[in-house]
């Protein structure tokens, strides 16, 4: 991958997490964490996974 095809990845990835935190910032508001916990979960994974995903976008990227 070119390193400017990894800094699009990488801002897109850079989205993603703020609007997964911000759900999950909502659901935790309004209790929604403890009674929709699978839902809750599968946004925690969300944002495990692209966090992860950037972090290796980014190592990629520096390494070119």
């Amino acid at each position: 991958m070119h390193p400017d095809e990894n800094e699009q990845v990488i801002l897109k990835l850079e989205t993603l997490i703020r609007e997964t935190q911000t759900t999950i910032d909502r659901v935790e508001t309004y209790g929604l964490n403890n009674t929709m916990p699978e839902d809750y979960q599968a946004l925690l994974d969300i944002l495990d996974n692209a966090i992860k995903q950037q972090r290796e976008h980014t190592q990629a990227m520096l390494l070119l």
